[in-house]
């Protein structure tokens, strides 16, 4: 049975086919009168990065859902892979797949952030009748390989914060140039989305073998692009946010998914890059309307 965390949330965890033990958090609804969604996090990142996201939309006064919050293997509260092989977005989107199974849900709608929106286009090819709506946050079927690098440049090279001021100082000096309007209240907060905390100091949230797996991909050719996938997209709803100073997702490509989708919304943050962090009330209200008007 999932445990009680607090009166928002609660943890659930379940066996992966190759016996992991993973973890999801789950923000309940009343009932289960509107469609459920589940939230798929960035590459190093967790289901934390969700809570404002997750609370509005499962207490919604008019349309409250049920809201699950995934930390992938290797990730968050989740049980590391010994083979580091296995962490990528295909295995990934298996173990997603099992826990809509065990749970009985359908046609749920998916927010991806960065890596989960590659996993949420690889559902729509692979499972199309597990989506019922999609969510894209600032990732498509190109990616710039600018963005690609400078990720790899700092995945499981973070340093290691000595205290919570000092974590909220590093993950601003990385980011701060694509986020330039964030007060310090806003790092702060960052920083305990990205950290974990052990003895009250902060610590690495995923496993560095990650990088590894990541490293993987030669920037010096090609990447492939993920258009079949996204094509799949074509026969839900999709809505895609994308940071104005993104280095992952550029405008000419969001011009194209939009060529190329035939029910596809869009909307631009300002004064943020990759990815929008999902926090702002408007934005918040944005989503809540795209998933309302879809169900």
């Amino acid at each position: 049975m999932p445990e009680l965390d607090g009166e928002l949330s609660r943890d659930i965890y379940y066996a992966s086919f190759d016996d992991l033990k993973l973890f999801v958090r789950h923000y309940p609804a009343p009932d289960e009168k509107f469609r459920s969604v589940i939230c798929l996090p960035g590459l190093s990142r967790n289901s934390r990065d969700f809570d404002r996201l997750a609370t509005y939309l499962s207490k919604h006064a008019e349309k409250p859902r049920n809201v699950y919050c995934f930390d992938y293997r290797g990730r968050g509260r989740s049980q590391y892979d010994r083979n580091w092989r296995n962490y990528i977005p295909y295995i990934e989107l298996l173990d997603t797949l099992d826990f809509l199974t065990l749970r009985g849900l359908h046609k749920v709608a998916v927010v991806g952030t960065s890596r989960g929106g590659i996993i949420a286009m690889l559902m729509a090819a692979l499972r199309p009748t597990a989506m019922g709506a999609v969510v894209l946050n600032d990732i498509g079927p190109v990616m710039e390989t600018r963005g690609l690098a400078r990720i790899m440049g700092y995945v499981g090279r973070m340093p290691a914060p000595r205290s919570w001021p000092d974590a909220a100082m590093i993950v601003r000096e990385m980011n701060e140039r694509a986020f330039p309007a964030f007060s310090d209240a806003q790092w702060e907060e960052i920083a305990h989305d990205v950290f974990d905390e052990r003895k009250g100091r902060p610590v690495r949230a995923y496993d560095r073998k990650i990088a590894r797996a990541f490293g993987s991909i030669d920037l010096s050719r090609p990447v492939p692009d993920l258009w079949p996938q996204f094509i799949a997209l074509g026969q839900v709803p999709a809505f895609v946010l994308r940071g104005a100073n993104s280095d992952v997702l550029s405008a000419e490509t969001l011009e194209a998914m939009v060529e190329r989708h035939p029910n596809l919304r869009t909307l631009t943050v300002p004064d943020q890059g990759h990815a929008p962090v999902l926090k702002e009330p408007d934005t918040l209200e944005t989503i809540r309307a795209f998933l309302a008007a879809n169900d």
